[in-house]
């Protein structure tokens, strides 16, 4: 399998990061737009399948469909590809009953749980600094999911808090990926975890169809979209799949720890998307929570980047024979 070189340019590291960021932005748009005719299953399906050409003939290009797609933990990539593809339904079901910017916000709980999650399921060390990041994070995140928790007989108001929860849900969710995939780049290459989580989720997806069928409920059940709304779903696919291979590329010339806090550049792209398609701008109330929550996070980014240097720099002072390998 050829090496795949990487360079200190973190110029274009943060420009292929925004182009991802701004590209899913477009994405989650497509998909809400198309909210109101395609369930939640088939609009992962169709995320998920059209997004997976693209991703074969990145990979191809890398060289690495030889070697990369061979899994040495076939189970860790379905429970990646289950917890991810739920995930994803959650949001795309929030997204049919939420603005675009309320459903970011919520979403920037992600790195909140995250944090929680590897102290309890990795037995990480949690000291008060990150604790504390946390909290602020999670007030920010109560600060914007406060009105939808209250209890009203508007039918549009109790669909707004069902997708409230929903998109509290997928971030619990992507934070429980996170922790899986922690363990899982031990193992498995890059290829194959971007290759097989494509392949379980459209799978995973396709199981929503007999779903809605057997249950009857209109919420599950797939339709015949049209040709317009195929044509959104497929876009939708198509630039999740470029979005996908542009933020696993900007990794090739910057730090994780350094491109982290541009992904909460996605509130201003959301509001700008909601604002000029669905004519939706930010309450203060999602403005303010919204302020918290990345406050936490880019509080929690800072503090994993000062463990990170003062674990290498330890490394670097002990001596060859007590040099961890």
């Amino acid at each position: 399998m050829a090496t795949i070189s990487t360079q200190n340019r973190p110029g274009r590291a943060i420009g292929l990061r925004l182009m991802a960021i701004f590209l899913f932005m477009v994405m989650a748009a497509l998909i809400k737009t198309a909210s109101d005719t395609v369930p939640p299953g088939q609009a992962v399906f169709f995320r998920s399948l059209f997004a997976f050409p693209v991703i074969l003939i990145w990979l191809w290009q890398q060289h690495d469909l030889s070697t990369g797609l061979i899994p040495r933990n076939l189970m860790g990539h379905v429970w990646r590809g289950v917890f991810g593809t739920s995930a994803m339904a959650l949001t795309f079901g929030g997204l049919g009953l939420l603005p675009l910017p309320e459903v970011t916000a919520i979403g920037y709980a992600t790195p909140l749980f995250t944090v929680l999650f590897a102290a309890f399921f990795l037995g990480e060390r949690v000291r008060l600094f990150r604790l504390s990041a946390v909290g602020l994070g999670l007030i920010g995140v109560m600060i914007v999911l406060l009105p939808r928790l209250q209890t009203t007989d508007d039918p549009l108001s109790a669909a707004a808090t069902i997708g409230a929860l929903m998109v509290l849900a997928a971030a619990v969710l992507r934070a429980l990926v996170q922790i899986h995939l922690r363990q899982l780049v031990k193992t498995e290459h890059t290829a194959a975890i971007v290759f097989y989580f494509s392949l379980t989720a459209t799978c995973l997806s396709l199981l929503t169809l007999p779903l809605g069928m057997a249950t009857g409920w209109s919420g599950l059940q797939w339709v015949n979209p049209g040709w317009t709304i195929a044509g959104l779903m497929i876009t939708a696919g198509l630039i999740g799949g470029v979005a996908q291979i542009l933020v696993t590329s900007s990794f090739r010339f910057g730090a994780a720890s350094m491109l982290a806090p541009f992904d909460y550049a996605s509130m201003i792209f959301a509001s700008l998307i909601g604002w000029v398609v669905f004519g939706e701008l930010p309450t203060s109330t999602i403005v303010i929570g919204a302020a918290l929550v990345t406050a936490g996070g880019v509080l929690i980014i800072w503090r994993e980047r000062q463990l990170g240097l003062d674990r290498n720099k330890s490394k670097a002072n002990l001596p060859s024979h007590e040099a961890p390998s």
